[in-house]
């Protein structure tokens, strides 16, 4: 008992040495050895590619520890929060901290400009915050998210970002934006939002289904998405065409093409979808090929160090 008690108090913290196209190899020791000096207990342990963040924090949730040290990017945060809610649905009172050296670490602008240091910050005081997380169920399980679940336009621009261009970070995601305009796809989602009688099977360029603001490091897709309100931010941007669409695009990154005519946005704590079979899906910067069948809420589910 005591041993376990002990574990609880102490960090798990994986090291994702490829993220940031190598920046966290190289920054992630002098950071921890801060944390540590300042009377942070932690573990560390390096991952070693694609999906072994996920086996590495199963691992550890089952060995006791409650609170996890994400040391890379959001993708990397992403494959924590799935290594343990994916085994353990109801996992009791989780803490995650942030050490973002990756390229997009979209999540953390939600609470200050300057992600690294209000995360080494939060960390060093304590201070943490209740924060929900975003259940897709699909044909064959469940992906769980902390940033953003869109399908459309952002589907196909991540998809082609991290294919060509993810080294380049913030970049690379501009490039993946325009490639997709060149190749412009305007479809409907059949979906309904929590008690609406009818769906919605009208074309559109996007939805996003979003827990914070930010996507692709710098893009306010949800400009009212709130991490902490039990609630998520539903944006829906309608047929738009290539000539209006490259107009927009400024405004995708201060949050104001929500006010375009035919943008529309709301709150539900659930989502189903009626779609004719898999599409692919961006979930946390990563896209996913999945049969949809629902999204919902899962408030309060993480102590975020923020």
């Amino acid at each position: 008992m005591l041993r376990e008690a002990a574990m609880r108090e102490r960090f798990f913290a994986i090291v994702n040495p490829a993220a940031g196209g190598g920046r966290s190899a190289k920054l992630a020791g002098p950071a921890l050895m801060r944390l540590r000096s300042a009377g942070l207990s932690v573990d560390v342990i390096a991952s070693t590619g694609q999906g072994h963040v996920m086996h590495l924090a199963q691992e550890a949730y089952q060995q006791g520890y409650r609170k996890f040290l994400a040391v890379g990017g959001d993708g990397t945060a992403h494959e924590i929060i799935n290594g343990i809610f994916t085994e353990n649905p109801s996992p009791g009172r989780i803490a995650l901290g942030f050490l973002p050296l990756g390229t997009g670490n979209s999540f953390l602008r939600d609470f200050s400009a300057d992600g690294e240091k209000a995360a080494m910050d939060a960390l060093l005081a304590g201070r943490s915050r209740p924060c929900d997380v975003i259940r897709l169920t699909h044909s064959t399980g469940a992906v769980y998210s902390f940033n953003i679940i869109s399908i459309g336009f952002p589907a196909d621009v991540g998809m082609t970002a991290n294919r060509y261009f993810k080294r380049l970070g913030t970049l690379g995601y501009l490039l993946g934006v325009f490639a997709r305009v060149a190749s412009l796809s305007r479809r409907p989602f059949p979906l309904r939002c929590d008690a609406d009688k009818e769906w919605d099977e009208g074309r559109c360029l996007f939805y996003a289904f979003s827990n914070s603001k930010y996507t692709g490091g710098t893009m306010m897709i949800a400009p009212q998405a709130d991490p902490t309100d039990g609630l998520i931010e539903v944006v829906r941007w309608g047929p738009i065409g290539r000539l209006g669409l490259i107009r927009m695009l400024p405004r995708l990154y201060d949050g104001t093409h929500v006010t375009h005519p035919l943008a529309s946005r709301r709150a539900a704590r659930r989502i189903e979808f009626r779609l004719p079979g898999p599409v692919n899906v961006l979930v946390d910067g990563e896209v996913l090929e999945l049969d949809l069948r629902s999204v919902e809420v899962i408030p309060a589910a993480l102590d975020c160090f923020v």
